[in-house]
């Protein structure tokens, strides 16, 4: 399981035009699943990503957390994080995982962040999606959890 965060201003995602996730400060979520990913791997991340200290303290030091600032969490599904791009130049996608595992661990990683009292909002699993952000900073960081 891999996670971009973004740092940023605001964002939103649009679906047909429409905005279906809009958020202010906080991250911008990018989350990625692969074939044997499991909760315990996402709990690991979300307990990363709500304690990860990137948002600047009054002496300008990144040192406060998401909970600190009250931030918010806009978190989309993206399977393109498993690309392979080694060979060729059309990337492979076969270490993406099936839609309903991935949706299922998308939902379950939504969810507890939500239980973590973090104003959550999302995309649509699988749409065709346009995401809008102001990065702050910008700050972008990856975390990644393998299945050891």
């Amino acid at each position: 399981m891999k996670i971009v965060v973004q740092r940023v201003k605001n964002a939103h995602v649009d679906v047909d035009g429409n905005t279906v996730g809009k958020i202010d400060k906080g991250f911008l979520v990018l989350l990625g699943v692969t074939h044997n990913d499991t909760r315990e791997q996402a709990d690991y991340l979300i307990n990363k990503l709500c304690k990860l200290r990137v948002f600047t303290d009054e002496n300008n030091k990144m040192n406060l957390s998401l909970k600190d600032v009250k931030g918010e969490l806009l978190i989309v599904s993206q399977f393109t994080l498993y690309a392979d791009c080694s060979q060729g130049n059309r990337p492979s996608f076969i270490q993406a995982a099936k839609p309903d595992i991935a949706n299922e661990l998308y939902e379950y990683f939504c969810s507890e962040c939500e239980k973590l009292d973090i104003h959550v909002e999302k995309g649509i699993f699988g749409a065709e999606m346009q995401v809008n952000l102001v990065n702050d900073g910008p700050v972008t960081i990856i975390i990644e959890k393998n299945n050891c």
